[in-house]
């Protein structure tokens, strides 16, 4: 089944379409456009009511923009069947025609099946997302527990269009005993068997201009999301975490280890050998982006800890680049893009004249600031070895924090540079104060994701340098002769 429907109202322009009539990589050029069929909790039936199997899903939410549409692709690969929500504010539909479209053809090419992909438009936030869990859940009747469930839930449980003829009605208005057969009730089981968290915003200067937007979203949003998982009985969530969370503690000069922002009391070996304890908190979070995913990190550490069934892992992504090799996914933001190498593509293909380097005074080799750049790739397939270690139980703590970068770093001149030898054109560049916010140093500590999550980075800048260009090159101005670099 690879049929993709979308429903909801809850962003600007909800839509409903199938893959099916976009099947070839022609397609992924198509013009956006706008289908027009709106749903609500007063329709009867729901197009996605898949009540009838028992097909898993993994649920990804912000799941076409640039790390969550490359990690569709490689779930897809993986085998797993996928469904996406995202309310499209910062990334298009056609991501989704370009997931296909590559999909595809690697199962062609390995003669096989593709797993499901649905989608969803729809605000992770949205009063409709109960719908959605709803049509992915499989309804029983089983045994009444010692706990009486209140007709009302049991009612509110139901999946719109759930035949109520399956309900044996018990109350015959004749008086039982206490060991008479047991009355039956509703019991439901989610096919959603892990959810991935993409859906915050993630733009540090945006978050120090509009920090109540960041909080509303970040924070808040993902507190009422929990809730509504938790209730449909889904525990196993993967969250987008970010370096940021290290706050100062980034500018110490070495690579920076999960134990250096913990939410609970630890105890760790170092490098040394000795045994040290850490305690909660972090010091000089810079930005209410980074507070964001500081909270919510401690939000879920929480959870797990008053509810050991729950799996939580974060993710603490370092500077994600690339695209994938093919050239047809990359990153392609709705919104003004804030990271580097979306950037430095503006200044490749003409849109921006010039990149701006923020402060050149750092304490690093050519005073630009240094960054763990990870292959947006390698990072995908974190999640997957996230969701592998999980359901092998190889993690064996509820909440657990990993990094995910290369263990190396490199200053913003050096990514330029690679960039202009990669694509022979010269990168103009003007040199400006340090941005508010940011910091000189970040380079990821990796062990605890090579030996937990039997997982590492394997691409290199170089590599990252020439997908960006075979994704780039196709929109770029002409430069003159005397502009091209050898």
């Amino acid at each position: 089944m690879d049929v993709l429907s979308s429903s909801g109202t809850a962003s600007p322009s909800p839509s409903t379409f199938s893959l099916s009539v976009s099947d070839t990589p022609g397609a992924v050029n198509t013009p956006d456009t706008t289908r027009s069929l709106l749903f609500d909790d007063d329709v009867a039936a729901d197009p996605l009511d898949i009540a009838t199997t028992n097909t898993p899903f993994i649920m990804v939410v912000g799941g076409l923009g640039y790390i969550g549409s490359h990690t569709v692709l490689e779930l897809l690969k993986a085998n797993y069947n996928v469904l996406v929500i995202d309310d499209l504010s910062n990334s298009y539909e056609s991501v989704l025609h370009r997931v296909k479209a590559i999909a595809t053809e690697h199962f062609a090419s390995q003669d096989r099946s593709m797993p499901a992909l649905h989608f969803r438009q729809l605000d992770y936030r949205s009063a409709c997302m109960r719908s959605v869990l709803a049509s992915y859940s499989s309804y029983s009747i089983g045994a009444k527990s010692d706990v009486p469930t209140p007709m009302e839930d049991v009612v509110r449980a139901l999946p719109r269009g759930f035949p109520f003829s399956a309900l044996q009605r018990t109350d015959s208005g004749i008086d039982m005993d206490d060991d008479a057969s047991p009355e039956p009730v509703l019991r439901r089981e989610s096919r959603i068997t892990g959810v991935i968290h993409f859906a915050a915003y993630k733009s540090v200067e945006e978050s120090i201009r509009q920090p109540l937007r960041y909080y509303s979203n970040n924070v808040c949003g993902m507190v009422d999301f929990l809730s509504l998982l938790e209730e449909f009985g889904i525990k196993n969530f993967v969250f987008s975490s970010s370096a940021t969370v290290y706050g100062e503690g980034a500018n110490c000069g070495v690579p920076l280890r999960e134990e250096l922002c913990v939410h609970h009391p630890e105890t760790f070996v170092d490098s040394d050998g000795t045994e040290r304890q850490v305690i909660p908190g972090v010091l000089g979070l810079t930005s209410p982006y980074g507070r964001s995913k500081f909270m919510c990190e401690s939000i879920l550490a929480d959870i797990a800890r008053s509810d050991p069934t729950w799996s939580i892992t974060a993710l603490r992504y370092f500077n994600p680049v690339g695209c994938h090799e093919s050239g047809i996914l990359g990153e392609d933001p709705r919104q003004k893009p804030s990271n580097l190498i979306p950037v430095v593509a503006t200044v490749l293909t003409g849109t921006k004249p010039v990149l701006d380097i923020f402060g050149t005074d750092w304490n690093t080799p050519d005073g630009t600031a240094v960054r763990d750049f990870i292959h947006v790739v390698d990072l995908a397939r974190g999640h997957i070895a996230a969701l592998a270690a999980s359901a092998a139980g190889r993690v064996k703590a509820p909440f657990r924090t990993y990094n995910l970068g290369t263990g190396r770093g490199h200053t913003v001149r050096e990514v330029v540079t690679s960039l202009q030898a990669t694509a022979g054109r010269t990168i103009p560049v003007r040199e400006v104060g340090r941005r508010a916010g940011d910091v000189g140093f970040c380079v990821a500590e990796v062990g605890r994701a090579e030996t937990e999550l039997s997982w590492r980075a394997e691409k290199t800048l170089a590599d990252c340098s020439v997908d960006v260009w075979n994704f780039t090159k196709g929109r770029c101005q002409p430069q003159s002769h005397d502009d091209m670099v050898c």
